[in-house]
């Protein structure tokens, strides 16, 4: 039997001596902080597969048809099947006691394959927070989600409604740009049916800097598909639209006030106003086609002129767009499915951020 010494500070010296032991030889003993928010699910612990691909580099793909998920980097690939713990690491079948799922519309994992898989095969590449891009000069922002209430807008050969598409991106949308320090209203924010000069309204009165109104298409010639952007048709004469808005709105342009001006001076002015807008509206629709043909994954058509009341009546820089085209079996597909839907909030984002850099922002109010 050994013998201590009796002195006390000897033991205290012991104790501090595990204690530095425990700190400085690897801290194994210390849970590591998880980098991804977890989702209880039937009470396991669940991660959104989108962002562990996305904070590893790694390549996503789903087929909403065979349920089949394919995870790819340059040396690894492996293959989830929705519901089934039977999955493929390299070629070689693995099973699990939790199988991938979804939840809230996105495709969860359990910790066992995160931690057992992915952590071991996908080693970080990217931060797993990114730091949040702020829109530079652009400040607030109305997002306008077409149709809503009685009005359901286009409807696809399997039921799908507009309305809910278009509130869906725009809430994914609007959660985006707010995270990035934008301040976003929506003209509705739930299944209510709007006015279309209201809409234009709603911007006009909180002083948007941009307005974006987003729709689904629906064609006769089913194969039409692809995301296309708005802006006001030049045919649409600004002259007329600068009278109309000189009798009716008090203006404050840029911090001076013209409300006792001549009709002549505030149309004047006006027309300059439409003419700056539609200028930058056309700029903001080809940074988001631009974005779009880089990460949407699908075809982009372009940009186009319309004739639509919410562009005509609003006084900002101001687009409408359109998604896809609910009229095509496939698209109609790839717009029923929430990870395509979030890549398209994502792809108006990135747009709106890239237009953001170099945006000439005029500060107007009508009263």
């Amino acid at each position: 039997m050994m013998n201590y010494p009796k002195n006390k500070n000897w033991y205290f010296l012991l104790v501090l001596f595990f204690f530095y032991v425990l700190i400085f030889s690897g801290c194994e003993t210390v849970p590591r902080q998880e980098q991804f928010p977890a989702y209880s699910v039937n009470g396991t612990d669940y991660y959104s597969l989108v962002s562990i691909c996305e904070a590893k580099g790694v390549v996503y793909e789903y087929d909403e048809f065979t349920r089949i998920v394919t995870l790819s980097s340059s040396a690894h690939r492996v293959t989830l099947r929705i519901g089934d713990g039977l999955a493929l690491v390299d070629g070689r079948p693995v099973r699990f006691e939790q199988p991938a799922d979804f939840y809230q519309g996105m495709v969860v994992v359990p910790r066992q394959i995160k931690e057992q898989v992915l952590d071991r095969l996908f080693k970080d590449i990217a931060p797993a927070r990114q730091e949040a891009h702020p829109v530079s000069k652009i400040k607030k922002i109305v997002i306008d989600p077409g149709h809503g209430g009685h009005d359901p807008g286009a409807i696809g050969k399997s039921g799908l409604k507009e309305k809910d598409i278009n509130l869906d991106i725009a809430k994914r949308l609007h959660n985006i740009l707010k995270s990035e320090g934008v301040e976003v209203v929506m003209t509705r924010s739930d299944d209510t049916f709007v006015e279309l000069a209201r809409r234009a309204r709603i911007a006009n009165d909180c002083g948007a800097e941009i307005f974006l109104s987003i729709h689904t298409n629906s064609n006769r010639l089913k194969s039409i598909n692809g995301l296309e952007v708005y802006y006001i048709n030049p045919n649409i004469g600004d002259a007329v639209r600068s009278y109309s808005s000189a009798k009716k709105d008090a203006l404050y342009f840029d911090g001076s006030c013209f409300a006792g001006s001549s009709t002549e001076v505030k149309a004047i002015l006006w027309d300059m106003l439409y003419t700056h807008a539609r200028a930058e509206s056309i700029e903001l629709s080809e940074s988001i086609c631009r974005a779009a043909q880089k990460d949407l994954g699908a075809q982009v058509i372009g940009i186009k002129k319309g004739r639509y009341t919410v562009l005509k009546e609003a006084h900002m820089p101001a687009v409408l767009v359109e998604t896809g085209f609910l009229s095509n079996q496939r698209e109609e597909r790839m717009l029923n499915n929430a990870y395509y839907r979030q890549k398209l909030a994502e792809v108006i984002a990135a747009g709106i951020r890239d237009y953001g850099q170099n945006a000439v922002i005029v500060e107007v109010r009508a009263r």
